[in-house]
């Protein structure tokens, strides 16, 4: 299948590792120019060199930004739109909120999240819009997680702003669609990532239980067995935000080995 990615311009933020680094590299694969934005600055460039001698594709670009702060989420897009000429794919990604319940968490815990993981999607999608429109439509992924479909224990923080982040995907799908704009939540279930090690840890610590053990408990309560690879992550959203993809917008789509049993 012709993807129709090569040499579109897309943003992956928080690309520095995890899932956001998997789809920078899925899309260099696809030919596309990509530019890969965190704020670690310091691991951007080497991420960026590594994934174009994986792929062989010398369009990565990089930009140090911190997704909770506006005006560098506007020095991102215009970066792109002044290197490149335009954004054709906008990928929201962040990293995710501490664990925790209703008592352990101060206004300021509530602030932080929203502005890292509703916020930031907000901004990002409000300044990439115009550039889009101008140019006959374009392709928006909300990276969120399986909790928009059922909720995880002791993930208060995430399980709020990861569902708000699906209304916003829907409001705006009905919002865009007249400008060509496809816009849907892909939300990871148990894939294999830093972030997944911390959950299991904290998890493991809490059972008085080895990380081992909690994976294997983890993994016979998921259908196919396993813990799901960010590569199998990263090939969701490529398509949906690729040239394959004409009818698709305002979904929600669960990649999660067959985890979640809610329709």
């Amino acid at each position: 299948m012709n993807l129709h990615l090569n040499e579109k311009v897309v943003i992956v933020l928080a690309a520095s590792k995890g899932l956001g680094r998997a789809v920078a590299e899925k899309f260099a694969e696809e030919g596309a120019q990509v530019v890969l934005a965190s704020r670690r600055s310091d691991e951007l460039k080497t991420v960026a060199d590594d994934i174009a001698k994986r792929t062989g594709n010398p369009n990565l670009y990089t930009k140090p930004c911190d997704i909770t702060k506006g005006e560098d989420i506007k020095q991102l897009v215009a970066y792109t739109v002044d290197t490149l000429g335009k954004v054709d794919v906008l990928v929201n990604n962040s990293g995710g909120p501490p664990a925790g319940g209703i008592e352990q968490f101060t206004d300021e815990d509530w602030q932080r999240a929203y502005e890292l993981n509703l916020l930031s999607y907000v901004r990002a999608i409000r300044e990439v819009v115009p550039h889009m429109r101008a140019q006959g439509g374009g392709h928006i992924a909300n990276i969120a997680s399986s909790s928009i479909k059922q909720t995880l224990d002791s993930l208060l923080l995430s399980n709020t702003f990861r569902a708000g982040v699906a209304g916003l995907s829907k409001s705006l799908s009905q919002e865009l669609a007249k400008d060509k704009i496809l816009i849907n939540t892909i939300g990871p279930g148990r894939i294999a990532t830093d972030r997944l090690i911390e959950l299991d840890d904290i998890k493991a610590e809490r059972l008085q239980q080895s990380r081992e053990e909690v994976r294997m408990k983890e993994e016979q309560s998921i259908p196919l067995g396993r813990y799901g690879t960010p590569e199998e992550f990263a090939n969701q959203i490529v398509f949906l935000c690729s040239g394959a993809n004409t009818y698709v917008t305002g979904q929600s789509l669960i990649v999660d080995g067959g985890l979640v049993k809610a329709l």
